[in-house]
């Protein structure tokens, strides 16, 4: 095996199954990793890619594509998010479930790695259209998922609500109620207290440990967030309860900015309650490029 390490390239960089694969082999280098390893991990064990209708409100059918890859499953079942975009594409998927493999070893847990996505736009579904897609993908894959097979969770554009509908799907072909199927449920039906919030707090622990080795303070210390979503906006009400001033916020079609400080917690609510778009909520919007 060679030990030269060469440097990353644009394309990698662009896509990124590409971008993965890249770093693996680096990182495959430095450890002088067996061959036979190397060309085993490299390779996703799995991919399913299904193509399915839904009935939409105006009862014209549409046609979805979805994915779910599944990486590794020598430490354990697989593990993986489900994200709901347009943007979804294989190469993604599978760049995914290889970190997800990766996230699982380093911290020792015993999962393999997974992902999973439809395309589509949920800002233009209804609640109604979203649960007969979930539901309709669930059924296509559910061969493949399980509680000891795969483990899907939230991700981009999917919540507790989705995993719900999931759970139930399942559960219904399973003749038996099987909560253990997903996480990020509902609390009433299984779910873990913490977990909405679990992916923002680990953002705020890895600033504190970054500002720790740079030695620098919390206070003072001026934070912009991209994405307001449930990862963004809990890592963002999270620091600024613990010291940071919030001065800007970047979703794709616009964002704000404060320099004396955003209220997360306002800023939330009104999101919540009034605006679909953050920049509706300013007094003075900025394009997301200008952050």
């Amino acid at each position: 095996m060679s030990t030269s390490n060469p440097a990353i390239t644009l394309d990698q960089e662009i896509n990124p199954w590409e971008a993965q694969s890249a770093r693996f082999e680096f990182a495959a280098r430095k450890l002088n990793l067996d061959e036979g390893l190397w060309k085993l991990l490299r390779t996703p064990a799995r991919e399913i890619i299904v193509h399915f209708p839904v009935a939409m409100d105006d009862g014209h059918i549409e046609m979805f594509t979805g994915f779910r890859v599944q990486h590794n499953i020598a430490r354990g079942p697989c593990k993986g998010g489900i994200r709901y975009s347009p943007d979804v594409t294989l190469d993604e998927v599978r760049a995914l479930a290889s970190w997800m493999t990766w996230k699982c070893a380093v911290v020792n847990i015993p999962f393999g790695g997974a992902k999973g996505g439809v395309i589509c736009d949920p800002k233009t579904m209804s609640q109604g259209e979203l649960e007969r897609m979930t539901r309709r993908y669930t059924s296509e894959i559910i061969d493949f998922i399980g509680p000891e097979k795969d483990v899907p969770a939230p991700d981009v554009n999917t919540n507790e609500q989705t995993m719900a509908w999931i759970m139930d799907t399942y559960s219904m072909h399973m003749r038996q109620t099987v909560t253990s199927v997903v996480t990020g449920k509902p609390l009433s039906i299984g779910g873990s207290r913490g977990r909405l919030e679990a992916t923002g707090r680990g953002v705020l622990v890895v600033c504190g440990e970054s500002l720790r080795y740079l030695n620098m303070p919390v206070e003072g210390c001026r934070v912009i967030i991209q994405g307001f979503g449930n990862v963004g906006s809990n890592a963002a009400r999270l620091m600024m309860e613990q010291g940071y001033k919030i001065i800007g916020v970047a979703e794709k079609d616009g964002g704000l900015y404060n320099a004396a400080g955003i209220d997360v917690h306002a800023l939330a609510e009104y999101k919540y309650r009034n605006a679909p778009h953050l920049a509706s909520a300013a007094r003075r919007p900025c394009p997301a490029r200008n952050f």
